[in-house]
């Protein structure tokens, strides 16, 4: 089986201008929600922006976190100070394929999002976990949700699945990871979304 729309998600695609543009958009969205409409405390920010900006050349960095709803990503990075509008800057992220890859206009946009489709109960070696394992070989950022689906539990992470160990593992060279868990993105009314680095 090909890759949903790969190319869509190459730098060269267009000469990044389809991308940048979702990412402006996406990132003064995520921007605006928590900063303008909340009130958003982050701590141990500056580890993650300085990961983000200045880690070593070639070597990935991995985040993981809890999912606490569908807007998990990118709402995380609208916080102050985090370059959320730059998209050679941006985490490439596995996203479900049943959600955000119903159809050819999802699928491009997610792909110039820089969204990797992730099959549910396909496995740790489907292709799209091969695409995932290429963007860390090639040191980049990854975000990964590693319980796979969106959990509103009152607790601070559920069981994971170990497709994210997998990634580690597998990559050329052991990435940085660093956990996150964060909180308030469940609350439907004002919010006050609360993320540990």
């Amino acid at each position: 089986m090909g890759r949903k729309m790969e190319w869509a998600g190459r730098e060269k695609h267009m000469r990044g201008i389809p991308r940048k543009m979702v990412f402006l958009a996406v990132g003064a969205f995520a921007k605006a929600v928590a900063t303008l409409l909340n009130t958003t405390s982050v701590h141990n920010a500056d580890t993650l922006i300085r990961l983000v900006r200045s880690r070593p050349p070639g070597i990935p960095l991995l985040t993981v976190s809890n999912h606490m709803s569908t807007l998990d990503d990118p709402l995380l990075w609208g916080f102050k100070g985090f370059p959320s509008l730059d998209a050679n800057l941006a985490r490439w992220v596995l996203a479900a394929e049943d959600i955000c890859f119903k159809n050819s206009v999802l699928t491009y946009f997610f792909r110039l999002g820089k969204c990797i489709p992730i099959t549910r109960g396909a496995g740790i070696y489907q292709e799209y976990m091969n695409e995932a394992l290429q963007c860390l070989n090639n040191g980049a950022w990854l975000h990964t949700f590693p319980e796979g689906k969106v959990s509103q539990e009152d607790a601070p992470i559920r069981r994971l699945k170990w497709g994210t160990a997998s990634l580690i593992v597998r990559a050329h060279v052991t990435p940085i990871v660093l956990p996150m868990v964060h909180s308030g993105f469940e609350e439907k009314a004002a919010v006050l979304p609360r993320l540990y680095i």
